[in-house]
């Protein structure tokens, strides 16, 4: 596979100080969104921020703060990645930058952080993507907020994806088209296969890049959450399961087996044996063996979340084969 040609003479390092954008995406973030902006150093410049329909005052704030304001058409299907590609469009129209600091308008940046990161695609000159340590802010309001937490404590080292918080080259983003606006999540894991088919490579470093207010209180929104992963693994997997990498293959029958898999064989079984109900005793053996891996709360909780997964990736298939689009699943 050929490799991109900027790893040889890398022109966002033509200068001694490459030029630094940031996008940030929110509706309704109300203070976060303000610590949000807070938060970003002033020699990032310029900062966009793409509004979805707020209705708390978030715009004209932002406006305060001296964000570049760009209200995203809600007479479309709203996404995240839609959101964040009419980010990268305000910036060209900007003038450009070498690098673009993407964030979610319910985190802060780190101190350090845009220093660290630029630091690292000078050490790795073939990276698009290089993001750090996202933390929640509150992981002791709740066990939701708690596996949100677990959730962003990824290897470090090079990857295959990235999440909503990325520090990502100019170049390679807008050749590669940004983000795939159909997606109603997974659209940062879509982007990131797509970079490194070009020859690019995503790195996650060991140092604190975001906090995150996942706000997450009630059953309800885990649950919700759980389905839009689901949700993701299917169409991820539609999308480019056939390829060698098998994106979110894996993940997409994991779901199925134990989210419904299982107990449906279990049910259809004791209509000739019932031995068949012994199928049953493999969830308590792999929350015991999840459990041992992972601890109580995150072994307990990756178990069960595999039935609102199931039912994301039933419901990606449903829609498909009726043709429709599906609509966005929002957990706060």
């Amino acid at each position: 596979m050929a490799k991109i040609s900027a790893f040889k003479s890398d022109t966002a390092f033509s200068t001694a100080t490459p030029r630094i954008g940031a996008v940030v995406i929110g509706r309704n973030e109300g203070q976060r969104l303000m610590a949000c902006l807070a938060s970003i150093p002033g020699d990032v410049t310029p900062v966009v921020y793409v509004d979805s329909g707020s209705t708390d005052g978030s715009v004209a704030a932002a406006r305060s703060a001296g964000a570049t304001v760009v209200p995203l058409d809600m007479t479309l299907p709203f996404t995240a990645a839609r959101a964040r590609n009419a980010g990268l469009e305000a910036l060209d129209r900007l003038g450009g930058v070498d690098f673009v600091q993407f964030i979610d308008g319910d985190c802060s940046l780190q101190p350090g952080w845009i220093e660290a990161g630029i630091a690292a695609f000078r050490e790795h000159p073939e990276a698009a993507a290089v993001c750090g340590r996202r933390r929640e802010r509150h992981p002791e309001a709740s066990v939701w907020n708690r596996l949100c937490d677990a959730e962003w404590d990824t290897p470090v080292g090079e990857t295959k994806a990235c999440g909503g918080d990325v520090l990502m080259r100019w170049d390679a983003v807008t050749a590669a088209g940004g983000y795939n606006p159909t997606l109603i999540a997974g659209e940062e894991p879509e982007l990131c296969l797509r970079l490194r088919a070009e020859g690019w490579q995503v790195w996650r470093i060991p140092v604190e890049m975001t906090l995150h207010d996942a706000a997450m209180t009630r059953f309800g929104q885990w649950w919700k959450r759980s389905r839009r992963a689901g949700h993701a693994f299917a169409e991820g997997a539609a999308m480019h399961g056939s390829t060698a990498e098998r994106h979110w293959v894996t993940e997409t029958r994991r779901a199925v087996v134990w989210g419904v898999g299982i107990p449906l064989f279990a049910v259809a079984g004791l209509l000739f044996t019932p031995w068949a109900g012994m199928l049953l005793l493999a969830y308590p053996l792999q929350a015991l063996r999840l459990i041992r891996r992972l601890g109580p709360e995150q072994g307990v909780f990756t178990l069960l979340g595999k039935l609102p997964e199931a039912i994301g990736v039933i419901e990606y298939h449903l829609n498909r084969l009726r043709r429709r689009n599906a609509g966005l699943i929002e957990y706060k």
